[in-house]
């Protein structure tokens, strides 16, 4: 199986608390499983975490950015 690579890697994003912050990212196989993590944290959908896939961009949406989602 061919591994899965980033094409387009995640950038460095700045959002104002309380504001929403979207993070994005590129993979080289579309439809890749993608597990959003914080540290050695793993991030679940929820309230303040969502996740979105098309084909090769996923894409993880940050809401009520507080100082220590950074």
């Amino acid at each position: 199986e061919i591994a899965v690579l980033f094409k387009q890697e995640l950038q460095n994003e700045e959002a104002k608390e309380g504001k929403q912050v979207k993070l994005t990212c590129e993979l080289s196989k579309p439809d890749t499983s993608v597990k959003w993590m914080k540290g050695d944290t793993v991030l679940y959908a929820s309230e303040k975490y969502e996740f979105k896939q098309r084909g090769t961009v996923a894409e993880l949406i940050i809401r009520d950015v507080k100082s220590i989602d950074s």
